[in-house]
């Protein structure tokens, strides 16, 4: 009997293995998506193509269904490229598969593979971006690369979930939501059979030191703050924000009055810049919140559909309606008092003023910034030419810049 035992542990030892979620897989897909062959997966173009085969690929190697337009995987859907949508039109695609557990309800998990290809769609914070491949390995191959390790997940743990699985891969989302607002009213599925939406945007950076993880939409369900606190702990300390509106493709879902989450371990020196490579990832960190997300919905296992309630959403004036700007990347994460700096961009306002990274903005001019929403607000009472005095803590010193807009 001895060797049908062995044989048996190793059968079962193998399933718990395919059900894991991989660091080297989760690299590996990063590796992929962020090479430059794929020149920076800019919306409707060549490389981003090479994205999309690469992601169908993976989820019919899964088995996971095809669930985009007809019979396919793919949903096609046109967009306005430029920054702000005023160029020429072009033609893109989600990448949509499914888990079919013939349960009533389904759970969406998405992420966009879009980033900013060469640099021409002006959204670039590199001083000089025009023909530069734009990897995007943080933004997005990562949230990318949680969509495919779930997928696998959900596909091979031998557990039939009371509810069904969507995975999207959304296209356009740099141009504005192109992708998650085209599927939002033209779904694949009935979009009332929806419980809710997880989004993964930028989840590859995972700060070892702090372990912070923010987690947007919690006020969109009554079910997430609880559920939330009870998940946190000192791998991953969660901080969350109620609004279900953001910068990402959970927002077209919170509009379609879908409860919605969206996991971010923060912005950085490298975001939007050619620099933002694969050698940067956290990939153990991304791990750790990937299973997370497979506890959060293991937790809701069994529950009828989530009830949506909307919030309040931060009044968050546009790019366009500021007179001024620093050039700061500002945390997301921290929990300090003030505007915590996690990037400067090369030739803006801060970076000559002698702003680092690291720093935590507590005053400019007259106005006290206690956080991002007072930084937003402060930045809208100066005009261009102006020089004001910024005060930052920089470590356990209190140091003042001269900042000219």
């Amino acid at each position: 009997m001895q060797k049908p035992l062995l044989l048996l542990a190793g059968i079962l030892i193998t399933t718990n293995l395919c059900a894991q979620v991989s660091s080297a897989r989760i690299k590996k897909h990063i590796q992929v998506l962020s090479s430059d062959s794929l020149e920076g997966r800019g919306t409707g173009t060549a490389g981003e193509k090479l994205a999309l085969h690469y992601i169908q690929s993976q989820w019919k190697e899964m088995g996971v269904l095809p669930k985009g337009d007809g019979k396919g995987y793919s949903q096609k859907f046109t967009f306005k490229s430029g920054a702000h949508g005023t160029g020429a039109e072009g033609t893109a695609y989600n990448v949509v598969g499914f888990i079919d557990n013939k349960a009533p309800y389904t759970v969406v998990i998405g992420a966009h593979y879009d980033h900013l290809g060469l640099g021409n769609q002006g959204s670039s914070l590199d001083a000089n971006p025009q023909n530069k491949i734009h990897n995007g390995a943080d933004d997005n191959a990562s949230g990318v690369a949680g969509v495919l390790e779930l997928a696998r997940y959900f596909q091979t743990n031998k557990v039939k979930e009371s509810t069904n699985f969507l995975f999207i891969c959304f296209s356009g989302e740099e141009l504005g939501l192109y992708g998650s607002k085209y599927f939002t009213e033209q779904p694949t599925i009935p979009i009332d059979k929806i419980t809710y939406m997880i989004n993964m945007d930028m989840v590859g950076r995972l700060d070892p030191t702090t372990k912070s993880l923010a987690v947007s939409g919690t006020g969109t369900s009554p079910v997430w703050e609880p559920l939330l606190k009870n998940l946190s702990s000192d791998q991953l300390k969660i901080k969350t924000d109620s609004a279900g509106v953001g910068p990402s493709d959970h927002t077209s879902f919170y509009l379609k009055n879908i409860p919605v989450l969206h996991f971010f371990t923060g912005s950085h020196s490298d975001y939007h810049k050619p620099s933002d490579d694969v050698e940067k990832i956290n990939t153990e960190g991304e791990k750790q919140i990937l299973d997370l997300i497979i506890r959060l919905t293991e937790k809701l296992n069994g529950q009828p559909k989530l009830a949506f309630l909307t919030t309040k959403n931060k009044s968050m004036s546009s790019a366009r309606s500021f007179k001024v700007t620093m050039g700061v990347m500002p945390s997301y994460t921290s929990n300090e008092e003030g505007l915590k700096v996690d990037g400067v961009s090369e030739g803006k306002p801060a970076q000559k003023a002698g702003i680092l990274t690291g720093d935590v903005i507590v005053q400019i001019g007259d106005y006290t910034i206690k956080d991002i929403q007072a930084y937003m607000d402060s930045l809208t009472k100066f005009e261009k030419g102006q020089t004001v005095p910024v005060k930052v803590k920089r470590g356990s010193e209190t140091v003042t810049v001269q900042v000219t807009f």
